[in-house]
């Protein structure tokens, strides 16, 4: 999917809503784990409820793959499920040498059809640029997330002052550009969405931490829209576990749908 495409699915659905498939076998609603395949089911539900208000859908990698090869199996079923319109991203935060990194891309992109992969940076260009190759498919640095141990390493200062995610910002527009790299920027840093912003203003950000981690989707529109949205803000909790009980797709609806609600607005105030 090229960046024209999916700025046409957030114009027409009003949202830049990315519902994220963290389906964490312990947590799904009891009376699915009869199925011969709970986490499908549970994923089917998901998205035949919210496919109407999200303009993107993220497997979270892990969850699946702790299922080993059922898991795998499972994954390219939820994958396939979705439909062609809707964004996908594989949420596999991978990141090793060149050669390593290019059958990653392969596994994800031509074996599972992904649309992106979230990719570290912390080794360089070899170990991204093999992901750009792909035509239509995207990578998504890691750029500024919402964890607490992103202040870590992510706001280390250098000698200039230069906290160490700007650095990875300038460093990496070299490699790619606005039409096949977006950015992980996380909804709890506030102000800070806008100074990303700043250094690359016409990227896509992939925004987790809104919702169940407390962040202001009205701050990351304010800091972080710009004049094609820009915008793919991910909630996952707040929306696949709104209900433990056998109504969790229409909860799920019902809490996608408050969230394209709000968002229908803020591309009103900003577009």
């Amino acid at each position: 999917m090229n960046k024209a495409e999916l700025f046409s699915q957030i114009q027409k659905k009003s949202s830049f809503l990315c519902v994220g498939l963290d389906a964490d076998i312990q947590k799904i609603p009891a009376h699915l784990k009869t199925e011969k395949d709970p986490i499908f089911t549970f994923c089917k539900e998901i998205i035949e409820q919210t496919a109407d208000f999200a303009v993107a859908y993220k497997p979270n990698i892990a969850f699946f793959e702790a299922l080993g090869q059922q898991g795998w199996e499972t994954l390219q079923k939820v994958n396939e499920l979705i439909p062609k319109e809707i964004f996908t991203i594989a949420d596999a935060k991978r990141g090793d040498i060149g050669n390593t990194s290019k059958l990653y891309a392969k596994a994800f992109f031509e074996k599972m059809d992904f649309d992106s992969v979230t990719v570290a940076p912390y080794m360089g260009v070899d170990s991204v640029t093999p992901f750009l190759e792909f035509e239509n498919k995207w990578v998504i640095l890691l750029a500024l997330t919402s964890n607490a141990g992103s202040m870590d390493f992510q706001l280390i200062k250098d000698e200039t002052g230069k906290p160490l995610y700007q650095t990875v910002l300038e460093k990496s527009k070299q490699w790619g550009n606005s039409d096949n790299m977006m950015y992980v920027v996380g909804a709890t840093r506030g102000e800070l969405i806008g100074e990303v912003r700043r250094l690359v203003p016409d990227h896509f950000f992939l925004v987790p931490g809104v919702g169940a981690q407390g962040g202001s989707l009205s701050d990351v529109a304010k800091y972080g829209m710009n004049s094609s949205c820009g915008l793919l803000v991910n909630s996952s909790r707040g929306i696949i576990y709104a209900s433990q009980d056998k109504d969790f797709g229409k909860s799920a609806r019902s809490e996608s749908q408050k969230l394209q609600e709000e968002m229908s607005r803020l591309l009103d105030t900003y577009l």
